[in-house]
């Protein structure tokens, strides 16, 4: 993008969780307060960029109030809902990292929120006007940025309210199944994160600088593959992935091992082979 692009579009992520709220019976109070601390202090860092000390504090105090509404704090051990307000927070941050490129922000939430309205039919977790102006919301922002170039960014504000809204139905599923296996449904996002995160801490840089060293990333600036293509390339994934954790009988956990595994194998060895095809680039351009 040559020319000045309007940030936080994602703003209509937020919008529309609170037409829900308002037209759809109030539910949800404490989900609603920590929504709207993310994507009130998300809107702000977008406006001027805030340090991330207090970014973070808004992140644990949005999931807190998540788990609240859900009741973690009283059903579970304390050393179970720590590892999950990590888990949580990770997850945020992954939406965060990973809304890098034109289309993949809401093409990746729509292949999350799919999986989870047809699980609903189901399981009902969760009311399903929920979800579904979940998704409205995100095709309606796709419009403006699903294109070569895009008519808005998401921004930090829109990143992070999708990320909470997808991680509230998620942890729903989850405790009303007793399945922790349904953390899959992100594995191609929470993959791509933890394993550059694990490449940057081997090589010893700086963690809260910026980086354009994720997977995603490369394609795009390296390789010169168009932001859409890898957009759908994710996505796709996450659908495929998705549909055979749920059409799976039975070893879900199993399933869910061997996708990491796989996923995180596929990432080092393209990382290997771009490294080396830019290195051989590099003793080129010097001889």
């Amino acid at each position: 993008h040559k020319e000045r692009t309007i940030r936080g579009g994602g703003f209509i992520f937020f919008a529309g969780a609170w037409l829900w709220y308002l037209f759809f019976g109030q539910r949800y109070g404490y989900f609603m307060a920590g929504l709207s601390i993310a994507a009130i202090v998300s809107f702000i860092d977008d406006i001027k960029s805030l340090n991330i000390k207090t970014r973070l504090i808004a992140q644990i105090s949005a999931i807190s109030l998540v788990f609240v509404q859900l009741g973690i704090y009283s059903d579970f051990a304390w050393w179970t809902w720590l590892i999950w307000l990590i888990m949580a927070v990770g997850i945020v941050n992954a939406f965060n990292f990973m809304d890098g490129i034109n289309g993949i922000t809401c093409s990746y939430s729509i292949s999350v929120l799919l999986p989870l309205i047809y699980l609903n039919n189901t399981c009902n977790f969760i009311d399903s006007s929920y979800l579904v102006l979940a998704a409205a919301s995100v095709l309606i922002f796709g419009y403006f940025n699903f294109r070569k170039k895009a008519i808005c960014f998401a921004g930090d504000v829109g990143s992070i309210s999708i990320a909470v809204i997808i991680i509230f139905a998620l942890l729903q599923l989850i405790i009303k199944t007793g399945n922790y296996y349904y953390f899959t449904l992100l594995a191609v996002y929470g993959t791509d994160t933890g394993m550059t995160l694990l490449r940057r801490v081997s090589k010893h840089e700086n963690l809260w600088l910026a980086h354009r060293t994720h997977a995603y990333q490369i394609m795009v600036n390296e390789m010169g593959k168009p932001h859409l293509a890898v957009a759908i390339l994710y996505s796709i994934l996450q659908l495929f992935i998705s549909a055979g954790l749920i059409f799976c009988n039975s070893y879900h956990y199993t399933y869910m091992a061997i996708i990491i595994v796989v996923l995180s194998i596929s990432y080092w060895g393209f990382m290997a082979k771009t490294t080396k095809k830019a290195e051989f680039t590099k003793r080129e351009h010097r001889l």
